[in-house]
Order: structure tokens, then sequence, then C-alpha cells
């Protein structure tokens, strides 16, 4: 089928395309600079945030994964639902079947964080419209080049010891990149997977503290001492992020903001759609250690 993926040079998008290529479908990689793609599939001119872009992109579309946002930006919240709900709207009206979503886990009833909540309010967005929306909602994906493993792992990769506060210490349910990309071409025009809202993960819940000590047995074959302290607020631990590592400081809050709320797998219905059993933290972390190596 003919196939649209916006985020195309993402850290997602850029394993998705190989990968729906090679079941077989049709691939339209939508970037603002078509002239300058390199990758794998045919690129076309789109920019969600140019509604007047996306009719072309989509014509012929038959399915199109939305794997795009702006956590790089103080106003991502305003610009990430405009983007959602034009990108709906032209979606319908090329007569799209189905848009899959790659959004972020959270129970509804905590206090969610702008980042979070604005995943939340694009699953809405894109909808709109009438277009079925399959949801994929994950925590921290491993893989190399994503911005939440790229800090844990220059974090402990440049830092002998580290001084954490308390979010620390809350649990998620890390995946591997490799599982989200099987999920994401698994749920593609599959009849139980159409208009519904999925949990993902891999099998380990796991406390940031915990990630940050097993990452740091992988890759300097020991681990680091790391101290939790009451008050370290957003904003510090943001700029503290980006002075160690090369993540901006805007991203960086953005991430931290939603580092307090638990983000585990609720619900194991994606199992029933795309059976198999998804890798641990440890192998991911391998993984995603042995793909930058061999990038180098």
């Amino acid at each position: 089928m003919r196939v649209l993926v916006t985020g195309a040079t993402g850290f997602v998008g850029r394993r998705l395309v190989p990968a729906l290529l090679e079941h077989g479908h049709d691939v339209h990689a939508m970037t603002r600079r078509p002239e300058a793609y390199d990758g794998p599939g045919d690129a076309v001119a789109g920019d969600v945030h140019d509604p007047d872009s996306l009719a072309a992109a989509l014509a012929g579309v038959e399915a199109a994964y939305y794997l795009v946002h702006s956590l790089d930006d103080d106003d991502f919240e305003r610009k990430d639902a405009e983007a959602a709900r034009a990108f709906g709207a032209a979606a319908a009206a090329a007569g799209v079947r189905q848009i899959v979503y790659l959004g972020g886990l959270g129970d509804e009833d905590d206090a969610l964080s702008a980042h979070l909540r604005s995943r939340r309010e694009v699953e809405g967005c894109l909808g709109e419209a009438g277009v079925p929306v399959t949801v994929l909602r994950a925590a921290i994906v491993v893989g190399a080049g994503g911005i939440s493993w790229e800090i844990t792992r220059q974090l402990v990769k440049n830092l002998p010891a580290m001084v954490v506060p308390q979010w620390a210490s809350t649990r998620s349910q890390p995946i591997a990149l490799r599982d989200v990309v099987r999920y994401l071409l698994g749920v593609l025009d599959h009849p139980g997977a159409r208009g519904r809202t999925f949990d993902i993960g891999g099998p380990d819940q796991l406390s940031y503290r915990e990630m940050l000590q097993q990452a740091a047995e992988v890759i300097n074959g020991r681990r680091i001492p790391i101290i939790t302290v009451p008050v370290l607020t957003p904003s510090l631990s943001s700029r503290w992020i980006s002075f160690v590592t090369d993540v901006d400081v805007t991203t960086g809050r953005n991430l931290i903001d939603s580092m307090g709320t638990e983000v585990l797998v609720r619900d194991h219905a994606i199992r029933d759609v795309v059976p198999g059993e998804p890798m641990g933290y440890l192998d991911a972390v391998r993984e995603a250690l042995a793909e930058q190596t061999a990038a180098a």
C-alpha cells in the first residue's frame, strides 16, 4: 500500500522507512527539503506546520505515520496541536484510511506534564476530521540517536558520579527502538488496530536511577555513584544536562518535566495484534551502542 511517513529523517522515521520498504510498501518520505533527502523511499515535499503543503504530499496515500513533535520550542503545545489538526484534515480530504501516531505513556488521572499533555492532545487533533487513528503510547525509546537515550548515554559516559533529583526514583518502562518499529509495522492496515490506542513497552519496569546504573555497567563496565537530592528544579536540571550533554536546554526541560510522571504499560492488548516478546532494557542498550559504534 502507499504509505506516507512524516518525520522520515527523525529518530524513529529513518528506521521505519526501510522496514516498510522491506515489507513491500510504496513509501513516501515527507520532508521540508526533498532535494536534500538521501534516504530510502520517494521524497515528497511537505511540512506539518504549513497546511498548504499537505494536499500534494498526501495525494494517493492510503495510510500515514505521524512521527513529528516540537520539543525544542517553548510554544510546542500550541504548534503541535495546530499541526496535528491540519494534518488530520488534509488526510481526510485525501481519503487516507489510517493514521498511525507514536505518543507517550502516562495514566490519564495523573497531572500530566506539558510534554505528555501535548501528546494526548495531538491524538485527538489527528482524528478530528474522521480518519481512524491508531495510537501507540511509549515511554523512553532506547536506540542510537534518541534524545532520552542520548541523555542517559552521555551522562554515564561523561560523569564519574552524579547528583540527581527525586524524579530519578520514578518508574518508567523503556522500549527498544527495534520493538517500536515492529509495532508500528504490525498495526498498519490491521483491522484490529484501526481507531485504537495501545500501550507499548519492554518487559522491564525501572526507575531512571536504575536505568542510569544499568547503562553505566554496559558502557563503562562498572556502576557509578548516584546521589539523590530533595530539591533540583527542572530549570536547573535542564541546564545541568545541557552542560554535560549536547541536548539543548529547552528540549531537556520539556523532557525533565515529564520525568516525575510514572509511565508504565497498563494494558497489554498490543500483544493480541502484534505478537512477540519485546527486548529487555540491557539488550536494548547493547544494541543501541553497537549501532552507534558501527556508524562511527
